[in-house]
Formats: C-alpha cells, sequence, structure tokens
C-alpha cells in the first residue's frame, strides 16, 4: 500500500481521528494536469480531504463531491470521492502563477474570497448540500469551520503539500481530529494546543513522519488507538463508452449540427485530462442511438 489513511479513536472514543498520506496521488494529479506549484498545492489540498471524508462514508455506493469557488485567479477546484476513498479533481485554471507570500506559495491569494459546497449523494432522493463562506481560503481552516458551522462537530483539521524546486510532490497528507457527540468540547482545544507545539504539517511530511506518527505526536497522551488502515488513490472511471453515453445525451438535433461539420471531435474529461475521439462514422452511430 502506497497512499493510504488511518482511522483512530483516542480518549475512551470521545476522540476519531483520520490521518493520511497522498503523496502518490497529488502527484498524479500534477502529472495529469500539468498544474503550477500553487495549483498543485491547492488541488493537493482538497484531494486528500476528499479522500478522508470519502472514508467517513458508509454506504458502498456513496459519492462525495467537494467544489471550492474563488475570486482569485484559479478561480475554483473540483474533487470528488467515493466511500472507498478514490478520488479525483482538477483545478480550475491550473497553470496559474502567483508570488510567492512570506517563501511559501500563496494558496489562500490564488484561491481569493469565496465559497466551500459540499455535496454528499448517499443514495436518498436528493444529495446533501452544504455551502459555506471560505474562512481564509487555506482549505484546511475552511473545512474545520464547515464542520463547527454545519454538522456541530468541533474538528481539528491541517492539510499540506511539499514540492521540490521543480514543482514535483515531494510529500503530501493530512489529518482530521474530530469530538464526538457527547464528548467535553473542551477537548478540542487541548488537541488545538498540542497541535500548536507541534512543527508545521509540512515539516512532519517533509521529515517522512507517517499517519500514524503524526496521531501519535497529537494523540499518543489520549489513549490512542488505530482501528484500520485504507488505501488512498487518485482514480477516474471514465471511459470512451462512458464521454459516448455523454455525447448521446444532447439529443438528435445537437448531434446533427455536430456531424455537419464533418470533423472528428476530441473530448477531454476535465477530471484526469484523459481525451477521447470520436470519428464522424463514430458521431453518425451516437446519433442513431439518441433522441
Amino acid at each position: 500500500m502506497s497512499d493510504y489513511i488511518v482511522r483512530a479513536i483516542a480518549d475512551n472514543g470521545n476522540i476519531r481521528a483520520f490521518a493520511s498520506l497522498t503523496t502518490d496521488t497529488v502527484e498524479e494529479a500534477r502529472c495529469r494536469h500539468k498544474s503550477s506549484p500553487v495549483a498543485t498545492k491547492a488541488l493537493g489540498r482538497l484531494l486528500t480531504a476528499a479522500g478522508i471524508m470519502g472514508d467517513m462514508m458508509k454506504g458502498e455506493d456513496d459519492l462525495l463531491t467537494l467544489i471550492i469557488r474563488g475570486k482569485g485567479p484559479l478561480e475554483g477546484i473540483t474533487v470528488t470521492a467515493d466511500s472507498k476513498a478514490d478520488v479525483k479533481g482538477y483545478a480550475y485554471v491550473p497553470d496559474i502563477t502567483l508570488p510567492e507570500r512570506d517563501g511559501e506559495v500563496d494558496v489562500s491569494g490564488v484561491i481569493g474570497e469565496g465559497t466551500f459546497q459540499v455535496i454528499m449523494d448517499l443514495g436518498l432522493k436528493e444529495p446533501y448540500v452544504s455551502t459555506i463562506n471560505l474562512v481564509n481560503s487555506q482549505i484546511d481552516t475552511d473545512i474545520a469551520y464547515y464542520y463547527s458551522s454545519s454538522e456541530q462537530i468541533p474538528s481539528a483539521v491541517s492539510l499540506d503539500v511539499c514540492l521540490d524546486s521543480s514543482g514535483k510532490v515531494v510529500a503530501a497528507g493530512g489529518f482530521f481530529i474530530q469530538l464526538m457527540p457527547f464528548a467535553d468540547t473542551s477537548l478540542i482545544d487541548k488537541i488545538n494546543e498540542k497541535i500548536q507545539e507541534l512543527p508545521k504539517l509540512s515539516l512532519l511530511l517533509e521529515m517522512g513522519k507517517t499517519p500514524e506518527d503524526i496521531l501519535n505526536m497529537i494523540l499518543g497522551d489520549m489513549d490512542l488507538e488505530i482501528t484500520q488502515k485504507v488505501p488512498t488513490r487518485f482514480f477516474c472511471n471514465c471511459s470512451k463508452e462512458r464521454v459516448a453515453s455523454a455525447i448521446i445525451s444532447i439529443g438528435k438535433k445537437d448531434l446533427e449540427e455536430i456531424i455537419k461539420d464533418n470533423e472528428p471531435i476530441e473530448v477531454k474529461c476535465d477530471f484526469c485530462s484523459t481525451y477521447y475521439n470520436y470519428s464522424v462514422e463514430d458521431l453518425k452511430e451516437l446519433y442513431n442511438q439518441a433522441k
């Protein structure tokens, strides 16, 4: 197992925790989208969060979508995850660059003011949708605020991506620590104090600390128990057949206009940057299947 998520409990079940290593996942996203360092860092943080949040879901067919829309030059990010912690996603302007701030790529500046939306399709009649305003556009703080305001779950969240001088991902990961219902809410203050005493997450990742190490550093004196370890990865389920179904869905009238051009078309999957080509003969066959 390369990238993975660990689940844990602490303080006699009053705390649940998740921590993940997502280096390969974020590097694959960078390579697929040819993203700039600041876009890679922003997308990587949201992909890491999506993997953990996907792992929290119970149903085999449950799906999660996280959408950030901002006024900054990145414009936004969309990622999805399933309950197996398979993730995919993209930044809207992946090649964007921005001057560093305080010696670091400026994730907050590239996103700007905006909103964070959570959509969970849990197999019910309607999906669960919640939207909040971004707090500081650092993504981890925004997710912690989402949990406290929309879910009433006090949470400590940290996410980061470490890059080398060429922009390659050398380490990525994060953690969520949350109070269970009826737990003493003062526990979250104790947890946050412990986090503040530690080196920044980026330094811990660069030092090679594992998800287990990081949780132990925070919760080791609170009867920490690692309960499970599950894989997470970048995975897109697109295919030429699925894209063909989407083309068919536009209807005969629009397909007829495309065929009139007598040119093949190329369709790109936004999530994984895979291109699918359809000849004029392919399009005529799809036209025959359309309504």
